[in-house]
């Protein structure tokens, strides 16, 4: 078997809506297509004794062993690497059971399609998925151990932390969008103007120089000890005789910790003698050269949460530790307790297993023990210095135990240091007594204080500790988002979704907008090239000047990685054509527009779905749509638009030359075409049909106002500066070019139609094929051609696409031949720039040139040298002419 492509998918896609995140595999089963599960010895057993988990795999059958009903029958190996993908996952702790497995219309060839919760580990449990089947069907041993455990080390590195994890879950819960910025814990929420950012508990609405002060154990001791908070007495050491002179005076038993350490780092408590003293300063000094000696508070280790200044959860944090039987060794007690299924690998579970470490080594050492010690039974035997719980330290809920003075006190702490998010550790025998009354003391002040104790504490309650956290930069009932409308069709995307774009900046909106030619913020381009995929998107949305996003989405984004936003406000399908069929396992129009209607199902449920009811299968989508649906179409008498419109439904139609709205039994008359530059004077139809749901999408915007749209009609000028590669006519002195994008049949036959109600004679046609469409797609383009063009050149785009220039050009002229137009002068340059020249050169007085350009900016800035060219030198002779019209007139007069 062979991997041919793995795809991470990232958003709504083609496979699911709802379940962004996917792997999806394309696979050649090669020989394994003959040889289904019922036809291999043993393959079942060695299935099921690999994994005997998988009998929870309900598959088609619907109960449980389900799927081995399926091996036993017979499935492919295609089917198979899917389940056993989804299991490995599982049983690393990621749990996720969502999977497809389709032909992809090749024999032996499949897409295995299956959820992940982690990109990384997802891609390695399709690999892994491949490797294991093939061995099971080969009879031969496999150690899916080593996979497991790859699969929670890939995890850990990769994942969220639980803190940010938490954060990022309670947003979602509340619909407020999020984007990972980078590999760490720093994540945008919101989009646009609305963002606001949080790195693992620290957030945007954190004062810097509370972080500061709060990683600055000396400052911040000298702040509380200032505002009489009751800390432990201690000094700052640099030295082995600056920690002698600690101990004299304060005597043991000692902390030593670096300055600006943070979770327990190089941290050494209960040091009771000279020995100890000079390996804790060592261990400090690992951080930090300046070390905090302080009097040791015995006690036990609590963490107090405060959150926008209000106490929030309180949780007693114990160090890993064993309990004693009298019977066995600590290595022994330390498995078994490792045993508990509550304890996982890294933040997997609620606890974390225990490691031996040096921290263990030394404490046992400290106790004269070692890993063979027997301790008596009941004797706890601490393993770690400190309480974290990524150390395998345990946690107690105690919230509702902590007395009012202390939780007065610790508000007075997060507002003494500035620390909105606030985690306070306090040495004392209990909360539920004023800690100033029984000897007890505030240890630290930590910014970006961990969450897990509190969200999944080992024992009491679990506080959303997130919850109040997401209520400062988001109070109840905002969520963060600016209006997205997105676009997608098969032609007049890009045109789309310019004019909807200039609407809405009409409208004092603050733009950002993708489109074929670029991505734009405010007018200004900041990506060049074809930008219709989900990382264009992202750019838009994660920019935070922009308030609203319009955003052109195209089939080959949605099929790579899916989209780039879970929903979106209004969803535009301008139409489906014939145009990049067999590309991607697409083969058929409906399998096309089923790519499309991923965008319309993403939108709000008050939200509208607009929808071309002049097209079939594009109107279809209606029938999947979970929100309001709008209609356009070029005929106001469509039967569609007119049952429609009977329900109260709105709709724009092109109506006695006006570009209008229907609501119900209402029409409001927007603009006439003719005063609508874009459609020069109605000729140009598509551009009507483009300007129709434009209109619709931004009408449904209360904040957009008729005025605001009938303006933006009227100032949108067709031009390479605001419709690049779209209809650009450059009148020269003796003929015309006109530059546009066309490159399918569809287009070309709405170009042709515009062509044909152009003034100029003859009409030429400089046409290429795209090299990875179908054989009659372009073959059809010549027969258009040759319908429409009285001359024909044939060019080549930069990019073949998998073909030879020459196979191209043979099935541009069968096109041609096939419409008998064997009279049509035929001109093959394969250079773009060669035959523009070529045109320049040999143009007719009153012709029309019309070329279909590859690389839109490329092809306008050289016919526009052109143009300039030309008109230098018209100047140049007007200039000429004038001086010698100038000097005879001087001669007539005798001067």
């Amino acid at each position: 078997m062979r991997i041919i492509e793995i795809k991470v998918l990232k958003g709504p896609n083609y496979w699911s809506i709802r379940r962004a995140k996917l792997i999806q595999m394309k696979l050649d089963l090669d020989e394994m297509e003959q040889r289904p599960t019922n036809s291999i010895a043993g393959f079942k057993d060695r299935l099921e004794n690999l994994f005997p988990s998988m009998y929870e795999h309900r598959c088609s059958v619907g109960k449980p062993g389900g799927f081995f009903e399926r091996v036993e029958e017979g499935t492919w190996m295609g089917h198979v690497i899917e389940h056993i993908a989804l299991e490995l996952q599982t049983l690393a702790g990621m749990d996720t059971g969502f999977g497809r497995t389709r032909g992809t219309g090749k024999e032996g060839e499949y897409y295995v399609v299956f959820s992940y919760m982690e990109e990384d580990a997802g891609i390695y449990a399709a690999r892994a998925a491949v490797r294991i089947s093939q061995a099971l069907a080969d009879d031969m041993n496999c150690n899916i151990a080593e996979d497991i455990q790859q699969l929670r080390e890939i995890r850990e590195d990769t994942r969220l932390g639980p803190s940010t994890g938490c954060i990022v879950d309670e947003a979602e819960r509340r619909g407020i969008p999020f984007i990972r910025l980078n590999k760490q814990s720093l994540v945008q929420l919101g989009y646009g103007v609305n963002q606001k950012r949080i790195r693992a508990t620290i957030a945007s609405t954190t004062s810097s120089i509370a972080v500061d002060i709060a990683c600055d154990k000396e400052e911040t001791k000298n702040l509380l000890e200032s505002a009489e908070i009751p800390i432990p007495k201690g000094t700052i050491i640099r030295s082995e005789e600056g920690l002698r002179d600690a101990i004299d005076r304060m005597g043991y038993p000692l902390v030593l910790k670096p300055i600006d350490g943070n979770h327990g780092k190089g941290a050494t408590t209960n040091i009771v003698n000279w020995d100890q003293a000079i390996v804790a300063l060592s261990a400090a000094q690992k951080y930090s050269r300046s070390v905090i000696c302080e009097k040791f508070i015995s006690g036990f280790d609590f963490r107090v949460l405060v959150v926008n200044y209000k106490f929030v959860a309180a949780a007693l944090r114990t160090p890993a530790s064993i309990t004693g039987d009298g019977i066995h060794d600590i290595t022994w007690l330390i498995d078994e307790t490792n045993k508990d299924p509550r304890r996982g690998f890294g933040h997997e579970k609620v606890l974390t297993q225990i490691k031996i470490d040096d921290f263990t080594q030394k404490m046992l050492n400290d106790k004269g023990y070692d890993l063979h010690t027997v301790p008596k039974k009941g004797e706890l035997v601490l393993l770690k210095p400190t309480a974290n719980l990524s150390t395998g330290g345990t946690s107690t809920d105690v919230t509702d135990e902590v007395h009012p003075v202390n939780i007065f006190l610790a508000e007075r702490i997060a507002k003494i240091v500035g620390l909105d998010i606030c985690g306070i550790d306090i040495m004392a025998p209990d909360l539920r007594l004023p800690i100033s009354e029984n000897g007890s003391a505030v240890l630290e002040v930590n910014a970006a204080p961990g969450f897990r104790m509190h969200i999944e504490p080992s024992a009491g309650l679990p506080r959303n500790v997130a919850e109040p956290v997401v209520d400062m930069p988001y109070p109840k009932g905002t969520n963060g988002r600016i209006p997205i409308i997105a676009i997608t069709g098969t032609n007049g995307k890009t045109t789309t979704t310019r004019l909807t774009a200039h609407i809405v900046k009409t409208a004092g909106y603050k733009v950002g907008y993708t489109t074929s030619d670029g991505v734009y913020i405010q007018n200004q381009m900041m990506m060049k090239g074809d930008c219709t995929g989900p990382l264009s998107s992202l750019f838009v949305l994660k920019d935070p000047t922009v308030d609203f996003a319009v955003l052109e989405c195209a089939r080959g984004g949605i099929l790579k990685s899916g989209l780039a936003f879970a929903n979106c406000d209004i969803a535009v399908v301008t139409n489906v054509t014939a145009d990049h069929l067999g590309l991607g396992g697409i083969d058929t129009l409906e399998q096309m527009a089923k790519v499309k209607s991923v965008v319309p199902e993403t939108v709000f449920r008050h939200g509208f779905a607009i929808l071309n009811a002049d097209d079939d299968l594009v109107f279809g989508m209606r029938e999947n749509v979970e929100c309001n649906v709008a209609l356009f179409s070029m005929d106001e008498n469509n039967p569609r638009i007119k049952t429609h419109c009977s329900k109260g439904g709105i709709a724009a139609v092109y109506e006695n030359g006006y570009i209008s709205l229907l609501k119900g039994t209402w029409k409001i008359r927007i603009e006439k075409v003719s005063e609508i530059p874009l459609t020069f004077g109605g000729r140009a139809v598509h551009n009507i049909m483009n300007t129709l749901p434009a209109v619709l999408s931004t009408y449904l915007f209360r904040n957009i106002k008729v005025e605001d749209i009938r303006l933006a009609l009227q100032t949108f000028i067709p031009s390479p500066v605001q419709t690049p590669g779209r209809l650009n006519l450059f009148q020269f002195k003796h003929f015309q070019f006109l530059v546009d994008f066309a490159h399918n049949p569809a287009g070309l036959e709405l170009l042709c139609d515009f062509v044909s109600k152009m003034d100029g004679s003859p009409k030429v046609g400089i046409i290429s094929g795209t090299g990875d469409r179908r054989d009659d797609d372009i073959r059809e383009l010549g027969r258009i051609s040759a319908k429409h063009f009285d001359e024909i050149i044939i060019r080549q785009d930069k990019n073949l696409r998998g073909r030879t220039a020459e196979a191209i050009v043979e099935l541009l002229v069968e096109g041609i031949n096939e419409t008998k137009a064997t009279d049509i002068p035929l001109t093959i340059i394969h250079k773009e720039k060669d035959a523009i020249i070529h045109a320049f050169n040999n143009a007719k007085p009153g012709s029309l040139i019309t070329i279909m350009c590859d690389v839109v900016p490329d092809a306008l800035e050289f016919i526009k040298s052109l143009k300039e060219q030309e008109d230098a030198e018209f100047n140049h002779q007007h200039s000429t002419n004038g001086q010698h019209a100038f000097h005879d007139n001087k001669l007539a007069k005798g001067v």
